[in-house]
Parts: structure tokens; sequence; C-alpha cells
């Protein structure tokens, strides 16, 4: 059982320093810069808890520097996992995606994994400058197992609440666009990690009985758990730098186009949307287009993307934001929601015309519309 235990062990380090180098080879990826740099941080993250076990495990001699070290410094940091996840899949989605202030609220929950570290080093000061006594030191322990037992349940919550998240916007893009390479790794990102979770509770749910929970601790470990979760180490990394590695070998043959064709295939586009107003159909996809106009789908893509710098979805979003725009100041619409008016402009989703607005404007579409108001 030793050399079982041994070997795990020994696996888990493995998977650990493997998943080092892959955060490394991630970051300096110079395509989907977005995408790859928040996989890295969730690779970091889970290379980081893997460690921790791996340190349990190893080090069964009590050192004063190691302790203070494993008390002050926190590996297992799981709560952001769940939004770095959702952040991920909208980067692959839309490579320009980045973080607003609002976004960046949705770390917070970080303070759950950090506050018994936070606790242990007040009692440090408290215990330096004699404010606290030795028996502080012991409650601060026992309160330490009860915490750690227990808040890996709103960890394993916010993982499935994001994974929800991930799916629904996956699922909102598959209906609007062919599914491209980047969408088929979401969706398969979106299962490995629903596996993973599935896995999790089949752990959590008796670990988290205090009648079960030694048992559990006694017989199998963790090692339920962090076996997976090497294993996703290294199926990340191995799919996140394929990705980064096809975008790099698109990017570097990029479909080369007459200079006929390009002043073509922009003036039908501008005549679609500046004469036709296609993008007020909220449903609106690539496909309609190519039907519609005849040209092949490559060559709206390649034009859109090295002539024009947008995305097809970008494209026809900048003129639905310049519809709101108009509209939105024209007294006629004073009895319109901001909301209405989005939808008569072609878009389809509330949260998706505030994060389009606000990238496009650098405004919310009410400090547009009151500053505007304002001048």
């Amino acid at each position: 059982m030793q050399d079982g235990s041994t070997l795990l062990a020994i696996l888990v380090l493995l998977g650990t320093i493997q998943g080092l180098i892959t955060v490394v080879v991630l970051y300096r990826l110079r395509v989907n810069k977005n995408a790859n740099r928040r996989l890295a941080w969730i690779i970091l993250l889970i290379s980081l808890v893997c460690l921790n076990l791996y340190l349990l495990n190893a080090v069964t001699t009590s050192h004063l520097v190691l302790d203070l070290i494993q008390a002050i410094v926190p590996l297992v940091v799981i709560m952001p996992v769940g939004p770095l996840l959702y952040f991920y899949i909208r980067a692959l989605l839309h490579p320009e995606d980045t973080l607003s202030k609002k976004d960046k609220r949705h770390f917070y929950t970080v303070i759950l994994d950090v506050m018994p570290h936070i606790v242990f080093f007040i009692l440090i000061l408290g215990g330096f400058f004699g404010i606290l006594d030795g028996t502080a030191l012991n409650t601060f322990s026992d309160w330490v197992d009860d915490y750690t037992t227990y808040v890996d349940i709103p960890r394993w919550v916010s993982l499935v609440v994001y994974l929800w998240f991930s799916y629904a916007l996956w699922k909102k893009q598959s209906l609007q666009e062919k599914e491209t390479a980047s969408a088929k790794w979401a969706k398969r990102f979106f299962i490995g990690f629903t596996l993973f979770a599935s896995i999790w509770a089949l752990h959590l749910i008796p670990y988290s009985i205090p009648t079960l929970s030694g048992y559990v601790l006694t017989t199998v470990g963790w090692y339920p758990v962090y076996i997976p979760l090497v294993i996703l180490v290294y199926w990340l990394g191995i799919n996140g730098y394929i990705i980064g590695y096809k975008a790099i070998s698109k990017k570097s043959t990029a479909l080369v186009i007459s200079s006929e064709d390009i002043t073509h295939t922009v003036q039908r586009l501008e005549q679609l949307m500046n004469e036709e107003q296609w993008y007020l159909n909220a449903t609106l996809k690539l496909q309609d287009v190519v039907q519609h106009t005849g040209i092949p789908q490559k060559t709206i893509s390649s034009v859109l993307n090295q002539h024009v710098g947008k995305s097809f979805n970008e494209y026809v979003n900048t003129y639905r934001v310049a519809e709101f725009k108009q509209r939105i100041l024209d007294p006629e619409n004073a009895h319109l929601t901001i909301t209405g008016i989005a939808y008569d402009c072609g878009f389809n989703s509330q949260a998706t015309f505030q994060r389009v607005f606000k990238k496009m404007t650098q405004q919310s579409p009410k400090e547009f519309k009151e500053s505007q108001v304002k001048n």
C-alpha cells in the first residue's frame, strides 16, 4: 500500500511539473493571447493544488519554517477556476475579449481560499506582539480542519455554476455560427470539466459527512480527485497548445485574395448592411450571407479578418451599435427601454449587447446616453 501511495504521489508531482511547463509555453504563444493566458492560469491553479497534495505526503517530518510557509502561502486556490473557465470559453469564441472591472468581481470569492492563511497570519502577528497566547493556535488548528472539510462545497458549486454559464455561452454561439475549431475544443473542454466535477462530487459527498470523512481519507485519501486533476493538466496543456499551433499555422497560410475580389466582397457586404440593413436580423449568420451573395465563406472571412480587421460577428455588431446610438438619441424612442432598442437593432441578448457596446465605445449604454444628453 505504501508503494502504491508513493507511485501515486510521484504521478501527482510529475503532473505538477508538466503543468508548470505548460503554463510557460501557453504564456509565450503569440496567438489567442487572452484565451491562452486564461488557460495558463487554470492549469497553474490546478498544478499548485497537486503540488500541495504531494508536499503533504512527501514531507512527513515537521519543520518550523516549512510549517510556516505552508500555513501562510495559499497553494489550494480553487474558487477562481470557475470564473476562469467561463472567461476562457468566452475568449475562445471571441479572441479579442477583455475583462472589464465588472468581470473581475467574479474573482472576489478567492477570499474563501485564502481565509485560513489570513487568520493564521493574524495569529502570528498577535503572538509576536503578545496579544494572543498559544491556545489560540490550537483553536485555529481545529477550526482549519472543519473549514477545509466544508469549504470544498462552495468550491464545487462555483465550478458547476460557471460550467453551466460556459455551456450556455457555447450553445448560443453554436446556434449563431458554423462551429469553428475553437468552438469544437470549447465543447470538449466543457465535457472534460463536467466529468471531473462528477468525479469530485462522488468523493465530496462522503467526505463532507462527519461519520464518513475520516474513513474516506484513510482509505483512498484525495487521490480519486487528484489523479483526474493530473490527467486534466496533461489534457488541457496538450489541447491548448495544439489550438494555438493551429492558429499560428492558419495565420501563416492565410488565403490570398485578389484586389478585385476584396473590393467586390467589401462592396457586397456594405450593400447588405447599409442599404438592406441585414444587421437588424438577430439570427443573421455568415452562411446566410454566403447563400445570398454566392461569395465563398472562406473569402468573406478572410476579407473581414485580413482587410477589415474584424470577425463576421464583430463586423455586424459594428452596424448594430451604430444603429443603437442613433435610435437611443431619437426623441421618438424616448418611451422605449435601452434593452428594447437593443433588440430592435439586431441584438438577441442583453448580456451580449452590454458586452459588445462597452467594448466598442468604452462606455455602458446608459453612460453613453447620459453623456450625449449632457453635451
